[in-house]
């Protein structure tokens, strides 16, 4: 028998198999979340995120420095804000001198072609552990918009390219947007959190920055008021072409792995640049298996991030953004 159409033959060595290889992960698909928090000289290593540390301000810049020399040109900022600056209004988050705004500047003046989007969310700012500010048991969403244009402004009066609301409020991409153009910052993106999910994948993240809902009788235990139900599909797609209608300028789908349906079904709706986050859940699942010998670490870092990107991104947040970098270098 005669087969004349044989899919194996261009995958007879190496160098055919890169010839029609159809996609190419480099290390400026990668945005790298960093955890900042006071103090000097010091970092703390984050047990549930192996190699991924939360560093004071000074250790960040280092940080960033040999980021960029590594070809990763992007960074995603998260704050551990200290018990005593907490309350219901989140206040702290658009102090002008307060931790974010530092590392924004010093990062901008260390190295100033990096692109340095901070998170925008109430979270690690609120008692309670919500995005948003607690009226009558409940998350106030106008309320709320308020204070993330307040943050956001902020972020921006420091230095920040892209803010990247995390927070899922209705109508807050368009109020931030208002907010910056009334602001003079015309040319500051907006990152937008479109379709992220209530998800299990998250806990390595909030133990990271002490920033889980707390449990009380009077307020909502988790975030399933505002964040997306991970049963729906047609729902996400509402929440990005929402966003996309009030002026983001990049689309974010979170958690990354278990969501490429979401991503695949945006990339062809949408022609916006897409985010996917890669979140800690997920980073920690993988970690544990290849310290088990379970998974090759560096194939199947490769292989779940060159997946993600296959699916629909334009970027991938992800905390093994540096790891990556280094392998795709060799």
């Amino acid at each position: 028998m005669i087969i004349y159409s044989r899919n194996r033959r261009l995958r007879t060595s190496a160098a055919l198999r890169s010839l029609v290889q159809e996609t190419v992960l480099t290390t400026s698909d990668f945005v790298m979340p960093i955890f900042v928090m006071e103090g000097q000289n010091r970092q703390e290593p984050i047990a549930s995120m192996p190699g991924i540390y939360r560093r004071t301000l000074d250790l960040t810049v280092q940080e960033c420095r040999e980021l960029f020399s590594l070809g990763v040109k992007a960074v995603n900022l998260y704050m551990k804000v200290s018990d005593d600056l907490k309350d219901n209004t989140g206040k702290e988050a658009w102090n002008p001198n307060g931790l974010m705004q530092n590392t924004i500047r010093a990062i901008k003046d260390a190295v100033p072609e990096m692109v340095v989007m901070p998170d925008v969310a109430l979270d690690p700012y609120s008692i309670y552990g919500h995005d948003g500010i607690i009226t009558n048991g409940k998350v106030d969403n106008d309320a709320t918009n308020d204070s993330l244009v307040k943050m956001s402004v902020s972020h921006a009066e420091a230095g920040a390219d892209i803010v990247a609301p995390s927070d899922m409020m209705d109508g807050r991409v368009a109020a931030i947007r208002t907010g910056l153009e009334e602001s003079g910052f015309t040319d500051v993106g907006i990152l937008s959190y479109a379709a992220k999910y209530a998800s299990s994948f998250y806990g390595p993240f909030r133990s990271a920055l002490d920033s889980a809902p707390k449990e009380t009788v009077d307020i909502p235990k988790d975030k399933k008021t505002y964040q997306m139900d991970f049963h729906n599909s047609r729902e996400a797609m509402d929440e990005v072409l929402k966003d996309v209608a009030e002026g983001a300028d990049i689309i974010m789908i979170k958690p990354g792995m278990p969501y490429l349906d979401i991503v695949s079904q945006v990339r062809q709706a949408i022609d916006l640049p897409i985010a996917v986050y890669n979140v800690s859940g997920e980073y920690a699942m993988l970690k544990a298996a290849a310290q088990n010998g379970w998974l090759d670490n560096d194939q199947a870092i490769i292989e779940s991030l060159t997946c993600i990107k296959r699916a629909g991104a334009d970027m991938i947040f992800t905390y093994a953004a540096k790891e990556a970098a280094v392998l795709l270098n060799q």
